[in-house]
This record gives structure tokens, C-alpha cells and sequence, in this order.
């Protein structure tokens, strides 16, 4: 059957489908793995979906998940490409983007080769890779950046703190070679030395809980980090991606960034939208469970956030999906009762985050905040978007089924729910990629190893609707 024409047909019919102009009647044909038709009574043609009283948007992209991946830390997280996509797909997510980490001492070459390869065994949905960049020495580094860009993979990361750090002027190097290759560079910006002061005080003091840990990342290590960031990327010419922010005051950093013209895009991620600091404030180590970097902020936050969605500020949300268990090969590595320096760092968020989100908004913004503007910033054309020859990438949701997330109701590896009590109204019953059903009413027909790394475009096609 090689090179033939992939023929199956599906016609999914008479969905309330996500327009620019608003929700519309309207059936969905798909051939292969397309969409072929969009338009009113299009017939029975090929397998047919009835999806009266649902809504139909594009599978979820979510551009920010640590799969199969090492951290900082040395600790491997809790999900395999197997179990991370499977939960993906249970939450209407059909891309992901997850990183490439290098570690220190790593040939890029190398670190790419391995990670596609854990990918292919494992994937149920599509992928993609943001390439981690800890350690510039190492032999033939800029070639292989260079390279791997080339080949499609069209963005990085860097950090501004942990033992990962890359200092100003590798930074500044890594925008020159990334701004004209047409990839975009990813930060997670907070100010090293702020960090340190705060965390030293504390040890100092005694206070080492899980609670301690939103004090020892203060709100200004963020907003400095951020600023520098935007100002370097406006001085070089060359995008940057400014990662999980939490904050009023990063926001606003962002924001004029933006009116200066810089070329800066910028996201947040359910927990900074639906948990406040107070969450760490649990008995025991309960509340290591929800530490994550940046930690959580308050209400005041919160609102700031949701203004930044509103105005354009923040273009997405992700989930920074980083799984590690609530035992001793997670987050209690250490021992049973750990300071907060020595608890891994992240929540998991793969299948919670496009539930929450549409809940929270209405479906054109949904639309946009999960799908369609992380397919546009990084450069997937066919994804994102019910459009005529995109992949078929849909997902049908019942606006009118709520559900509580449970304590460990999720199809990751992680063992709780960081969301549980919380319900949500409108439910992803059925999800395509690529044409294919994968989840049915709460069942998964895919396998490990179907998803496919996503092909890109051609290098120096880096698209962005604000910065054209």
C-alpha cells in the first residue's frame, strides 16, 4: 500500500463548530488524515459521527511538558512518552511539545538521537521537541544547534537559574544563532541571585517546609529575570518565548515589552490561574505535591493573569506538565520529611489543562488559548486549527457533562490529581488525531508508538501574527 492515497472517510455531522465568527452548525468531512470539507449538510459519505449538542474545536497543543525527561536535579520524572500522551489524549490534547534535554557534557547530536527514539516507542499523539541547552562548551555545539534547526526543530531553551544556568552572554550567543535560523528561543526567567539570597535566609531561619518554598522564589527574581530577557531579545532582534509566567508584575514587564515592539510572546499555566500559594500550607508534606517553579502567587496574581489573557498580554496556556510521585522516587527522594531545596519541583497538568480551560472561557478563546496560537507561534501549520487541509486533529466536547476530578483519577503515572474537588463543566467525549479515534467516551483505542513527530517548515519560517 505504499504511497497510496490514504481514502478512509469520516463525516462528523451536525457539531457546533469554533469559528472566528462564533460557533456554527456546520458537518466536518475528513479523508485520510485531513479535513476535506467544512459545510452544512454534507451527506453520509464513509464512517458517520452524529455530534448534535456537542462542540468541535481543534485537538489541544499544548507546547510546554517534561516527558521521559532528567531533571535539574538528577531525578527522572514519573511519565513515559507512553503514559504522558496517553493522559494527553484523555484530556483532548492531540500535539505536544516536550524537551530534549542536554545535559551537561551532552553533544546536542546525541541527546536529539536518544529522545526521538524514546519518542517513537511511545508517542500515542503527535510531538514535537524544544531543544534544553545546559551546557554551550561542549565540541561542535553551534554546528549542531545550527543543524538541528535545520532539520526542523524549531526552538530551544534556555535557563536563567538552577545549576542549569546559561549565563547573559551565552544567552545573548544562542538568540544571534536561533533570531536568523528562524527559531525561537524559550526562557525560564528568574534572577539567580535573588533566588539565593531568599533561599539562604530561610535555611538560616529554619523554614523549610513545602510552604517555605513560595517565599525562598519571590516575585522579583521574576520580574528582573523577565525584564533583562525581553530587553536582550528587543536588542538582538530575535524572538523569545518568556515561560510559566505568575505574576502581576511579569505581566506587566511583558506588556510593555510588547508595546516597545519586542519581539516577545509569553505564557501561563493552569496552576498560577486556579491555585494561590496557600495550597503549599498543608499538613505534612502534603503540600510538596503542588511545588512548582515559579511557585504559585496570590489572588491578586491570579487577576492580573486573567487580565493578560484578555488583553493579549499572554498569547497561551500550558501545562508544564513536570509528573514526579509523592514518595521516594519523586518528591520525597530525600526522605520522608525533605527541606524544600531537596523536593522536585512540578505538578502534572497533561490531561487537566484543556478541561479547565474550556470551563473557564468561552469556546473562541478556548480555541485560541489551547490550541490555534501555540500551533502559530511554533510553526505547525496543520495543527491548531479546524481548517480544509489540516490534519484532522478534532476534538468533541459535551458542553453539558461536568466533572470533580478525583484524587488520582488521571491516566498518568503520577499517583494524585493536583486539582482534585475541583469541577468542570464541559467534557472531551470523543478525540481525533489525525483522523484516527483515539478516545471514545472515556475509552483510548490508540498505541504506543502512533504518534508521529510533527513535520515542520522550511527554517527561517518562524510565523507570528503579532510580530508580522
Amino acid at each position: 500500500m505504499g504511497g497510496m492515497r490514504d481514502t478512509r472517510i469520516l463525516t462528523i455531522r451536525g457539531a457546533e463548530i469554533v469559528t472566528d465568527a462564533g460557533l456554527v452548525r456546520a458537518d466536518i468531512r475528513v479523508v485520510g488524515d485531513r479535513i476535506d470539507e467544512i459545510a452544512p449538510d454534507l451527506g453520509d459519505d464513509g464512517t458517520v459521527l452524529d455530534a448534535s449538542g456537542l462542540i468541535v474545536t481543534p485537538g489541544g497543543v499544548d507546547p510546554h511538558a517534561h516527558i521521559e525527561q532528567r531533571s535539574g536535579m538528577g531525578l527522572m520524572n514519573a511519565d513515559t512518552f507512553e503514559t504522558a500522551t496517553r493522559s494527553a489524549a484523555f484530556g483532548g490534547t492531540t500535539s505536544v511539545i516536550s524537551f530534549a534535554a542536554q545535559g551537561k557534557g551532552d553533544r546536542l547530536m546525541d541527546v536529539v538521537t536518544d529522545y526521538a527514539a524514546r519518542a517513537r516507542r511511545g508517542a500515542m499523539i503527535d510531538y514535537a521537541f524544544h531543544l534544553s541547552l545546559s551546557d554551550p562548551s561542549v565540541p561542535h555545539f553551534e554546528e549542531d544547534l545550527r543543524a538541528l534547526i535545520a532539520e526542523g526543530h524549531r526552538s530551544v531553551k534556555v535557563f536563567t537559574t538552577y545549576d542549569i544556568a546559561l549565563s547573559h552572554a551565552e544567552i545573548t550567543r544562542i538568540l544571534e544563532i536561533t533570531g536568523p535560523a528562524g527559531a525561537l528561543t524559550c526562557v525560564h526567567a528568574e534572577d539567580d541571585a535573588t533566588l539565593i539570597e531568599a533561599r539562604n535566609k530561610l535555611i538560616s531561619e529554619g523554614k523549610t517546609r513545602p510552604k517555605h518554598h513560595a517565599l525562598a522564589r519571590p516575585k522579583e527574581a521574576e520580574r528582573l529575570a523577565v525584564a533583562r530577557i525581553c530587553a536582550t531579545a528587543h536588542e538582538v532582534g530575535a524572538p523569545v518565548m518568556i515561560f510559566h509566567v505568575t505574576c502581576a508584575d511579569a505581566a506587566q514587564e511583558v506588556r510593555a515589552a510588547k508595546a516597545d515592539g519586542a519581539p516577545v510572546h509569553a505564557e501561563t499555566c493552569p496552576h498560577y490561574l486556579f491555585q494561590t500559594a496557600e495550597i503549599l500550607d498543608q499538613p505534612g508534606m502534603e503540600g510538596a505535591k503542588f511545588m512548582c517553579s515559579p511557585p504559585q502567587r496570590t489572588r491578586d496574581d491570579q487577576a492580573a493573569l486573567w487580565a493578560a489573557i484578555g488583553d493579549g498580554t499572554l498569547d497561551l496556556i500550558s501545562s508544564d506538565h513536570a509528573p514526579y510521585r509523592s514518595d521516594k522516587t519523586g518528591k520525597l527522594r530525600a526522605g520522608p520529611t525533605p527541606p524544600f531545596p531537596d523536593i522536585a519541583n512540578g505538578q502534572p497538568g497533561l490531561e487537566t489543562r484543556a478541561p479547565l480551560i474550556f470551563d473557564a472561557t468561552h469556546p473562541g478563546q478556548f480555541t485560541a488559548l489551547a490550541c490555534r496560537n501555540a500551533a502559530d507561534i511554533y510553526g505547525l501549520p496543520r495543527k491548531g486549527r479546524l481548517a480544509i487541509g489540516a490534519d484532522a486533529d478534532i476534538t468533541l466536547w459535551d458542553p453539558t457533562r461536568s466533572h470533580t476530578y478525583g484524587a488520582d483519577d488521571l491516566h498518568d503515572n503520577v499517583g494524585y490529581n493536583p486539582h482534585e474537588g475541583r469541577r468542570v463543566k464541559g467534557w472531551p467525549v470523543y478525540v481525533f488525531r489525525r483522523g484516527a479515534r483515539i478516545i471514545a467516551d472515556g475509552s483510548l483505542t490508540a498505541e504506543p508508538g502512533d504518534g508521529q513527530w510533527i513535520n515542520r517548515p522550511e527554517p527561517g519560517t518562524y510565523r507570528n501574527r503579532r510580530l508580522q
